[in-house]
Formats: C-alpha cells, structure tokens, sequence
C-alpha cells in the first residue's frame, strides 16, 4: 500500500521522539538511582564512622550485651540497621535480631572488604530479615590490627519506594516531552507534506499534457526555490513540446509527400514506423508491428537487412517488387541499433537501360554485316585501284575497321553489362596467357621499336580460377592501349603475389595521363586524347571493358600515370 509523504515524516518523527524521550528517561533513571545510592552508601558510611568509636569502647570493656542493647535502642530510632561482627565471622551485636540466632557472616562480600582493610558496599538479599538491604562495612581495629567489623544497613524497599517516585515522575515529564514533540512534528510534517503533495499534484497533471500547471508557495525557502525551478522546467518543457510537435508534423508532411517508400525496423526487424508511398507498393495498410519479412518477402531484401546488422554500415541493393524495380538503401542507426530502409522507383530508369542496351546490340548486328562487306570490298579496290584513289580508299579502310572495332566493343560491353554473367571459370596460367598475347603485337612493337618484356616472381601462382576468354580480352586490351599511345622504349610487365592476391602491373613508358584525367579514363567512350584515338583507331571502351571483367572476378584495376612518365596499370585478382 502506497504511503504519503505525510504519513512517513511524521512517522519518522514518532519514532525518532519516542526512541530519544525512552533513552533519556532511562539514562536519567540510571543516573538518579545511582546518585542516590551513592549517596545513602556515604550517608551510612558517615554514620558507620561516628559510631565506631562508641562500638570500639564496648568492644574493648567487652560489654558485648550492653552493646547490643545500645545498638537495638539506637538502631531503632535512625531506622537503620546495625550489626557487630567479630574476626571470625560470628555477630556480636544487631540492632534488629538475636545475634545468637544470626548465621557466620564472615563471607559476606561486604565484611571480606572489610577485613582486608577497606569499606565494603553491597546490595543483596538478607536471609535472616528476608529482604533486600543496602550493606556498608568498614573495619574495628585495635592495637593497630583488624579485629571487627561494623556495618551498617538500609532496606532497599526504601530505595525503591523513591525510586519509585522518581521513576514516575520522569515518566510524567517524559510524556509531556512526547506530546509537545509530537505536536511539533504533526505541524513541520504538515508544513513540510503540503507543498511536496502540490508539486507531486502538478507532476502528474503535466505528465497526463497540462503544461500549464503552476505551482506558488508564500514560504521563502530551499522549497519555493523548488517550486519556482519546478515552473521553469515546465515552461522549458512546454517550449520543447511545442517544438516537437511542429517537428513531428513537418516529419509527418515529409513523409506524406515523399514519393520513395520508407520503412523503419527495430532492433527486432519490426516495422515501427512507414509512409504511405511504402504502404501503396506494399499494397497493404496494416504494417506497423509486423516483421518486415512478412510485408516485403523478398530475399534480396533480407540480405540486405541482415548485411546492414551485421556490419552496421550504409549498404543499397536492387530488388524487384510487383514487376517493378526499386533501389532499396539501408542506413543503419547505431545509438538505437534501427534501420531506415529507403525505396526508390528505378523502374523506368532500367527499362530506358533495357532499351539501350536492345539498341546497342541491334546497331552493332546491323552494322557489322554491311562494314564487313564493305571492308572486303575495299581490300578488293586497294588492289585494283591506281595510286591516288588507292590512298582514299586506305582512309576508308581504316575508318571501317575503326568503327568494327567500335561494333566489337560494343557487343563485349553489352554482354558484360547483362545482369546475371556467367563466367566459365577454370584453372588459367597467367603467365602463359599473357605470353601468347604479346604475340598478337609482336609486329606493332617491331613496327614502332617497343620492346616488351614479363618479369615474373617466383611466389606468383602457377594458376588462378577465371574465365579464360575474358582474361585474354583484358589483357589484350591494357597492351593494346599501352602500344598505342607509347612511342619509345617499351611494355615491362610484372606478375607477383600480394595477400591472397595475384597482382598484375603493366607499365609502359608511353605519354602519361594527366592526373585530374584519371578519375574518368574508365568511364565509356571517355578519351584523354580525342584527336590521337581518332587516329589510332581508340573506341573510348578499352579500359571500361577491364575495369568489368575484373570487377567479375572480384577483383580491382587502379592506375598511375603522370604526363610525359608513362602509365602503370595495376590489376589484382583472387588466386582462389
């Protein structure tokens, strides 16, 4: 059952009041009993003093029953009890009994003080008048030794009956001390209760979206300072809503307006958050709860997904929905391990891709056919022909080859870029390969005074798993390049191992490229000397058809070069 805070301070208070008032009135009991007792232990010393003269002259003239009657005549009248014993423990006189009747009292803890000279106190409980008594005993000598003891006693129900006294009258006290303690705590708790019940008041009303809730205390003290920081932080809070809200409404008309589909995933891969774009190529409205995996079943998306967590990275991947495509991009939220999945509509863009790539292909059958007759026939002319119109028709000879190879490259291009390439891979010497496609330019080089030389490490695989044909057409193509566009002295081409990697450099000594150039050289049609490929018979798709054919076999191209020192192309490929 929930307490209030009321009922806890003043609970508090009782107990704290009641345990002090109880331990106060039991230390002051202690310390008047005791003073008490202490100073009826010196009241029957005194007395036991001044009578120890008297008892020595009866003892000395042994007038042990004149000294008997005394003490009985004497005791009667201070109301205290005296006894005379002697060394041996027997009594000699007592002021309240027959001293023949009473037991030895030599082992009375008080009469054994004080035969070893000093005063003995005790209380205890006296067998012979049956109750407790306050015994003194001090020592008689005489001739300067020890021979008997005086004691001198109080029934305790004396002590008791003013300890008695004393006790309720403490107790008396003590209870007014309680009542006015309690008084004082029921009005601190109340003062104290109020204003916290207001602030705890105000705390749920905000909670429940009352921002605003006030709260003014007349008391100027650490709880109107309180107060006061308590309606701070509401006007702060209700300034923070406020802003939410408009955030939220601006995210709400974002989301609304945003063609892309959106989905937001939990670290459980629960959709918790969608717009209504999502929801229409979803083609369902009830989303929000649901595992993604039960809106969008696509597994495409479900590596992506799981790719996205475990390396909580931003990853994209192109996926097929209801006969459309989309580009689905995943962003990964590491403070709150969320995913953001954006979707966006290529259809159209693929479709105009499709188309592109129906008409390269078409083009280049539909040209191919009549360049190749008209190759033949002008080879037909060039040997006929005089020596004027042998030279025209050189320049079409070598403009129709220009644009075969332009319809070859196009059809490689074309083939490369279908989505789903199939590589015959097998077991390929490396080495050997590239030997036999330094023969294809053995005459180029001759022509042109090139050398080309293969330099090979003895850590270099014996064979790497790929597709032979494409390999053969990339390495054609990088020395195809490299003799074109080198002049003077040479080809040096490297084969080495690196990682799990075989690592292939061709280096040439040919005119460089520029460095802001390098970026774009694999990109399509993209010439850094437009007027030297023209002439050479470049098609601006060499260095793209490489970069593919790597890229197939999870490989990679880099380049260096500088104008005037020569390019150096760089291919790494996995040995396995």
């Amino acid at each position: 059952m929930k307490r209030s805070i009321f009922l806890k301070i003043f609970g508090g208070y009782i107990i704290m009041s009641l345990g002090l008032t109880a331990l106060i009135l039991l230390f002051s009991f202690t310390v008047f009993r005791g003073f008490h007792l202490d100073t009826l232990s010196d009241h029957l010393e005194n007395l036991g003093s001044s009578l120890k003269l008297t008892v020595s002259t009866y003892l000395g003239e042994q007038r042990i029953e004149e000294l008997d009657d005394f003490l009985k005549d004497f005791g009667s009248k201070i109301d205290t009890r005296i006894t005379v014993i002697d060394r041996e423990g027997v009594v000699l006189a007592d002021s309240d009994e027959d001293p023949s009747v009473m037991d030895n009292h030599g082992f009375r803890p008080e009469i054994m003080t004080a035969y070893s000279g000093g005063i003995g106190q005790s209380i205890r409980y006296s067998k012979t008048v049956k109750e407790d008594m306050l015994y003194v005993a001090m020592p008689i000598e005489r001739s300067g030794r020890i021979t008997d003891v005086l004691r001198v006693s109080l029934y305790v129900r004396d002590i008791n009956y003013f300890l008695s006294s004393l006790r309720k009258n403490i107790w008396m006290f003590g209870s007014v001390i309680i009542l006015i303690s309690l008084i004082g705590a029921l009005l601190f708790s109340r003062s104290l209760a109020r204003p916290l019940q207001e602030l705890s008041s105000a705390s749920r009303r905000i909670a429940a979206g009352d921002f605003n809730t006030k709260v003014f205390l007349k008391k100027r003290d650490e709880l109107r300072d309180l107060s006061d920081s308590f309606n701070f932080m509401t006007e702060h809070i209700k300034s923070l809503f406020d802003e939410l809200s408009r955030k939220k409404e601006q995210l709400n008309s974002i989301l609304l307006s945003m063609e892309e589909g959106l989905m937001a995933l939990d670290r459980d891969s629960k959709i918790f958050m969608t717009n209504q774009s999502l929801k229409k190529l979803v083609k369902v409205q009830d989303v929000e709860g649901k595992h993604f995996w039960e809106v969008i079943r696509d597994p495409d998306l479900i590596e992506l997904v799981e790719k996205v967590k475990k390396q909580k990275l931003h990853f994209t991947q192109e996926i097929e929905l209801n006969s459309r495509f989309y580009l689905a991009s995943a962003n990964f939220i590491p403070s709150t391990e969320e995913m953001v999945i954006t979707f966006h509509d290529i259809t159209e863009i693929r479709n105009v891709e499709q188309m592109m790539k129906d008409f390269l292909v078409n083009v280049s059958h539909e040209l191919r056919t009549p360049l190749t007759a008209i190759k033949g026939f002008v080879e037909t002319l060039e040997t006929e022909t005089g020596k004027k119109t042998k030279e025209y028709v050189e320049i079409v000879k070598r403009n129709t080859e220009r644009l075969i190879n332009i319809v070859d490259d196009l059809l490689i291009q074309s083939q490369l870029e279908e989505k789903y390439v199939q590589l015959e891979v097998e077991d390929v010497d490396v080495e050997q390969l590239i030997k036999n496609v330094l023969k294809i330019f053995e005459q180029n080089l001759e022509d042109k005074g090139l050398s080309a030389t293969l330099h090979t490490d003895e850590t270099f695989p014996r064979t790497v798993k790929a597709d032979f044909f494409k390999l053969e057409q990339m390495f054609i193509n990088i020395i195809d390049n490299a003799v074109k566009y080198t002049e003077k002295g040479g080809i040096t081409i490297y084969l080495r191992k690196q990682d799990q990697n075989a690592v292939l450099e061709f280096v040439d000594t040919g005119i460089g490229i520029p460095k802001e150039e390098i970026p774009r050289i694999f990109e399509r049609f993209y010439v850094v000397d437009k007027s030297r490929s023209r002439r050479l018979g470049g098609t601006g798709l060499g260095l793209s058809i490489v970069k593919q054919i790597a890229a197939l076999h999870s490989g990679e191209v880099a380049v260096e070069s500088a104008p005037g020192e020569g390019t150096k192309i760089v291919v790494r490929l996995p040995i396995a």
